[in-house]
């Protein structure tokens, strides 16, 4: 018997996760950023959207901290930081 699951990402953007973040959260420094819209198409949770041309930006209270968006930045705009720096 097979059954139907299906997982959609950005689960957390209906629950605050930002309180027991992995200890690192992504920094955007938005000199680099090819627009290409990589780190919000891979990000399994939803919460990074772009505003403008290279203005990525992540919802916080809802990010996990996987630094999956960092790992796979091709223009290397994206650093992970210590949960208390100032982004």
């Amino acid at each position: 018997m097979f059954v139907n699951i299906t997982c959609k990402p950005g689960t957390t953007r209906n629950i605050e996760t930002g309180s027991w973040r992995m200890g690192l959260k992504p920094k955007f420094l938005h000199k680099n950023c090819k627009a290409c819209g990589l780190c919000a198409f891979i990000c399994p949770e939803g919460v990074i959207e772009g505003k403008e041309k290279n203005t990525f930006y992540c919802y916080y209270n809802y990010c996990k901290g996987c630094g999956i968006c960092a790992e796979e930045c091709p223009g290397q705009d994206i650093i992970m930081v210590e949960e208390g720096e100032k982004v």
